[in-house]
């Protein structure tokens, strides 16, 4: 397998990549809805609320907590997540700037 070769890129053009990557899969998109709709640590079963098998869960959940979107804590025997909110607010102004470009006024390309 060949390298990524992320060295030969800007450190923005890493970090929207890697953000952008939350989104690319829906099971990680319905789970951050589902933490910003319970508006606070969720210690339920994931598994019950998104309807994927418990490994599936757990991998899209190591992912989200990789990127840094998403904090876990243990309580007793199960854990309990919500956002990260510091790192959501970097991604969002991250991805804003990236998104918000406009292009340019002229007509004629392509």
């Amino acid at each position: 397998m060949g390298l990524a070769k992320t060295e030969i890129f800007t450190d923005k053009q890493n970090q929207i990549a890697v953000f952008a990557k939350v989104f690319g899969h829906p099971a990680r998109v319905a789970i951050l809805q589902h933490l910003f709709k319970t508006d606070s640590c969720f210690c339920g079963n994931l598994v019950d609320e998104i309807g994927l098998a418990q490994p599936t869960v757990s991998q899209h959940l190591k992912e989200l907590k990789h990127l840094g979107l998403i904090k876990g804590n243990v309580e007793g025997t199960s854990v309990c997540y919500c956002i990260d909110k510091e790192n959501w607010t970097v991604m969002k102004e991250v991805m804003s700037d990236f998104l918000n470009q406009d292009l340019p006024p002229d007509d004629d390309c392509c």
